[in-house]
């Protein structure tokens, strides 16, 4: 008897023992996984941290742009020589030959038609325009001589900013050794300094780095948000109503429910396609203008748009629904009155996510000819216009270097759009949501 007592107690002591060991293994392997979890998480946060280093390593310098001082001569007789002070007249007088001769003074000694070319290359081709506003701003100051701030040629700009090795030899870089010294003459002079360049966010695109700005793609960009956002948000919240309110229980609105699911999975650059066959080619709409680019957005972002606003919907308590209808309140009168209010934050939420998607969208928008080269500034949704994402990739396909740095500047724009518009959908949602 009392061996079989030892026997039993020997036994349950190894089977503690087991389950102290199991118990041990069991608290290891948690840590491993954790340890693992946390290191996948801070791999993705390494690679975050240097995407977003090397965009802003590359694109902080294009927000300011290396300008030349010029003294030109507003000769009256090259301007305007009838002193008629008609616009016609001032707007087509040489200002390119002012800009230049005002070089040729600065630098008496260059003779030769080679070296007057790269003297001249030393200035952008837009400084005429800009002597051209100010005469047209301001007659009075025909007659006088004028210092005028210009913007540098972009290989200037960029020799400037040190993206230049000046120290390879001539034959390996795209500035001169000449046009090095006529820098450093005007450097010593306090003839060139570096400026915020306001032309990034001025102007619209250009064949020239130094004039290419962003705004008339981010223009083009707010007038295609804005069609997508009265189309789709009415629509989007229409339906998610009647199929979560309305809608009755069968195979017809089973069918419709799993296509709406699976059309949120369909490529963006499908609905590119049908935007093309049936907007453009079937409706004859412009092509590459804002009101079909955001026709083709409102079908792409619909789905997301309807099953954020059936999950809000869903998340209402059905007391809600029960307690207006005992009061007497009719169906519709309980959904829009009572329901409608209190999912309109899950809503709101669902449709700024959509937007942001939208808003980085670009294989449907080159479906249908947004690509185009747009120098203007749209002024409506039926304007030629491209958008920031598919200016984005035409300056990227661009092979001169300042275009890099516009390139990298406009994706920090972008992602600050993006995460603005994230930010407010999480702001209206700590705002208005409701425990229930």
């Amino acid at each position: 008897m009392n061996n079989q007592i030892q026997n039993n107690g020997v036994e349950r002591l190894t089977s503690m023992e087991k389950v102290q060991a199991g118990l041990a293994q069991r608290y290891a392997k948690e840590r491993r996984f954790r340890r693992l979890g946390l290191a996948a998480v801070m791999t993705g946060l390494l690679f975050i941290a240097l995407l977003l280093g090397s965009i802003v390593s590359n694109g902080y310098s294009a927000f300011w742009q290396t300008e030349v001082q010029l003294e030109v001569q507003l000769e009256q007789a090259d301007i305007d020589p009838e002193v008629s002070r008609d616009p016609e007249v001032l707007s087509v007088a040489d200002y390119g030959g002012l800009v230049k001769r005002s070089l040729r003074n600065t630098f008496p000694e260059v003779k030769g038609r080679r070296d007057k070319r790269k003297l001249y290359e030393m200035v952008s081709s837009g400084a005429a325009f800009q002597l051209q506003d100010m005469v047209m701003a301001n007659p009075d100051l025909i007659g006088s001589t004028v210092k005028l701030w210009v913007p540098a040629d972009d290989d200037i700009d960029m020799l400037v900013k040190g993206h230049i090795d000046r120290s390879k030899p001539e034959s390996e870089r795209r500035v001169k050794d000449q046009q090095l010294e006529w820098l450093d003459e005007l450097t010593s002079q306090g003839r060139i300094r570096s400026a915020f360049n306001t032309i990034f966010f001025t102007a619209g695109d250009s064949r020239e780095p130094e004039l290419a700005g962003i705004w008339g793609a981010a223009v083009g960009s707010m007038f295609t948000l804005l069609v997508t956002l009265c189309l789709s948000f009415p629509i989007g919240v229409a339906a998610a109503v009647y199929l979560e309110e309305f809608a009755p229980v069968n195979r017809w609105t089973d069918l419709i429910e799993v296509n709406i699911n699976n059309l949120a999975a369909v490529p963006s650059i499908v609905f590119g396609l049908l935007g093309l066959a049936v907007f453009i080619n079937f409706f004859g709409l412009p092509r590459s203008a804002p009101v079909v680019g955001g026709l083709v957005l409102t079908l792409m972002t619909l789905p997301t748009i309807i099953i954020a606003s059936r999950a809000a919907l869903k998340s209402v308590p059905p007391s809600i629904r029960e307690a207006a209808l005992g009061l007497g309140a009719s169906r519709m009168q309980m959904v829009f009155h009572h329901v409608l209010p209190l999912a309109m934050p899950g809503m709101l939420t669902g449709t700024i996510i959509g937007m942001a998607q939208a808003l980085g969208e670009s294989a449907p928008l080159l479906m249908i000819g947004m690509v185009a080269f747009i120098v203007d500034i749209p002024g409506s949704i039926t304007d030629p216009s491209t958008v920031m994402p598919v200016q984005i990739y035409l300056w990227a396909d661009s092979p001169e270097r300042a275009f890099v740095e516009r390139t990298s500047a406009a994706i920090m724009l972008l992602l600050g759009f993006l995460v603005s518009m994230n930010a407010l959908a999480v702001i209206l949602r700590k705002k208005f949501e409701r425990r229930w």
